[in-house]
């Protein structure tokens, strides 16, 4: 095999351990070629590069007409917010990687956005991919020191380079497994692209420059894809393909509607001549000099200062001759009225709303008479939170550009293998910058009713329902929530924190004590003892302290909400008297000692 241009990584030989008769699916639309073959290998599927060439240029001629730009350029906006300072950041909480590598992956994160230069350029980088539904990256790097990683990144024209499979089939014999039939398994043996600075798109011509071309590795392009294939699973489609035959129709429909309203608007006169007599020679030409008479139009030239005749000139405006013939009424004029349903918009607003959906942005958006309003989460359209979603699978789909560009620089400047990345890669997570608070308002709504539905069970927790089945039914927290959320209580009340003191449990803790102390018979109050307040205080710690005491002894599965509401109030009585504590240790102490 002829040696390709750039650099690529050296793959482990994969071993046919699994075999299925199944083809494995890809979503990049690389043209399927059979190994061994050269550059003619793949004459014959010109025609697949040609049509997926027009259709580019097609997308692009849809992204310049006023209805598709302005839809296309709202859900740019929606996807990227540049305003903010970062506009997307790396997520690797769920990666399970040491936290030294997970610092190194978020600096090259940060430099690969830099090569991107995506902070300036973010804009047009994500409305390019998503308008062609393909992005094509050549990545730059010194040969020489290949471990200073990625040096550059050039944009290719989706137009001029194509990826190439080549793929080895195997017959399945015939047998116990197989049935009577045959099978074929298919392997891919080599992955590579070609570049043609010609393109791909020649009209007709079965042989011509896609007939040969620079080879390039696989490993020395980004190449990312909408993810949308046509019915056969082999041209990638773009996410304005759907749009094609509405923005078709609208635009044809407009034409129509101009034409109709020029045609129609004004009013027209009809003249009825009598021709009397006359044979079909003579009634026409006396029906002529009629024309030519009244048709006269005398014109003042303001920049010469001429008076011309200017009928020689066809008008919009042109009246209709017929002639009559005797017997009839004479010479007659009348007036034809112009069209009476031209302020009729409703079938372009029909096509508009129409081509609208299939880009699946909602029409208030591009109202100019709607007013922009966060609202509540009730006022919240179907159409906005259907927006949103649609939004996120975007932006989950366009960061498999991060991804493939993150896997080149960590594996060029050897911080993972590329094993070790693709078992790590799939746990990455990217966080882009929101300007959209409808799912937010959304999610603060159903957290608010589950928050007062809770209060509302608070009387009949422990009576008529579990504890566990209000956590699980009504807060709607799983067995990992309620595990992680039990850890985290516990670990901000034994840590005495004043942060975590919760002053409605403290407020209560001290009401149930003074109650306790009202109903109690008063004792002697004579000579050597503390101040009633230093008693109440003493008397409130040693309860704590009883009560803490209790808590740690029971298994802590079976403390209930009271349970645990007392523990927590305990733990902020010891941790705000600290002296007291100290002083009835030592007491105690003494007492033990004696």
């Amino acid at each position: 095999m002829a040696e390709l241009f750039g650099f690529e990584f050296k793959r482990k030989v994969p071993v046919d351990s699994l075999p299925s008769f199944a083809p494995k699916e890809h979503e990049d639309g690389a043209v399927v070629v059979a190994a061994g073959g050269g550059f003619g290998t793949y004459v014959d599927l010109d025609g697949t590069v040609r049509t997926e060439a027009e259709l580019v240029t097609k997308y692009r001629e849809m992204a310049l007409q006023p209805e598709c730009d302005a839809a296309v350029d709202e859900i740019v906006n929606e996807s990227i917010s540049i305003d903010d300072e970062t506009i997307v950041d790396i997520n690797l909480d769920n990666t399970k990687i040491s936290e030294n590598i997970k610092k190194v992956v978020r600096d090259e994160f940060l430099n690969c956005l830099r090569i991107l230069d995506f902070n300036k350029h973010a804009y047009e980088i994500y409305r390019r991919w998503y308008v062609d539904g393909r992005l094509y990256y050549h990545v730059i790097v010194d040969e020489k020191d290949q471990k200073a990683g990625i040096k550059e990144v050039r944009y290719v024209d989706p137009r001029k380079i194509r990826k190439i499979r080549e793929v080895s089939k195997k017959k399945l014999q015939a047998g116990q497994n197989t049935g009577t039939s045959e099978g074929v398994m298919t392997k891919t043996v080599n992955e590579y692209f070609i570049f043609n600075d010609k393109g791909f798109n020649y009209g007709n011509k079965a042989v011509g420059p896609s007939t040969n071309g620079l080879r390039i590795a696989k490993d020395s392009v980004l190449h990312i894809v909408s993810g949308l294939t046509d019915n056969q699973g082999t041209m990638v489609l773009s996410y304005l393909h759907k749009a094609i035959k509405a923005l078709n129709q609208l635009r044809t429909l407009e034409d129509a509607l101009v034409i109709y309203r020029l045609a129609r608007a004004p009013e027209r006169r009809i003249w009825y001549i009598d021709v009397g007599n006359l044979p079909k020679m003579k009634a026409e030409q006396y029906v002529r000099d009629i024309m030519v008479k009244h048709k006269n139009r005398l014109i003042y030239d303001a920049s010469s200062g001429e008076v011309r005749d200017d009928r020689k000139f066809m008008t919009m405006l042109e009246d209709y001759w017929l002639p009559r013939r005797e017997g009839g009424r004479g010479t007659e004029v009348t007036t034809l009225p112009g069209g009476q349903t031209l302020g009729q918009m409703d079938d372009v607003l029909y096509f508009q709303k129409k081509f609208l959906q299939t880009l699946n942005v909602p029409v208030s958006r591009l109202n100019s008479d709607a007013l922009f309003s966060i609202g509540r989460a009730t006022e919240i359209t179907r159409d906005e939170l259907k927006f949103a979603r649609f939004v996120s699978r975007l932006r989950l789909r366009f960061s498999h550009l991060f991804t493939k560009m993150l896997e080149k620089q960590l594996i060029l400047k050897g911080v993972m293998t590329l094993e070790e990345f693709q078992d790590v890669s799939m746990d990455f997570k990217y966080d882009f910058s929101k300007d959209n608070y409808f799912t937010e308002l959304k999610n603060n709504e159903i957290a608010e009713g589950r928050i007062n539905l809770a209060r509302n069970f608070q009387d009949m927790a422990g009576k008529y329902y579990s504890h566990e089945w209000i956590r699980k039914n009504v807060l709607q927290q799983s067995d990992d929530d309620i595990e992680k959320l039990d850890a985290e209580i516990t670990e901000e009340n034994n840590s005495q924190d004043p942060r975590w003191l919760n002053p409605t449990i403290e407020q209560n803790m001290q009401m149930q004590q003074q109650v306790q102390q009202a109903q109690q018979p008063q004792g002697d109050q004579g000579g050597g003892q503390a101040p009633p307040e230093d008693q109440n205080k003493m008397e409130q710690v040693r309860q704590a302290m009883v009560t803490v005491d209790q808590m740690k002894k029971k298994p802590k599965a079976n403390r209930s909400i009271q349970d645990q509401s007392k523990y927590k109030a305990a733990v902020q009585v010891i941790a705000k008297n600290p002296d007291i504590v100290k002083q009835m240790g030592t007491s105690q102490g003494q007492q033990t000692q004696q």
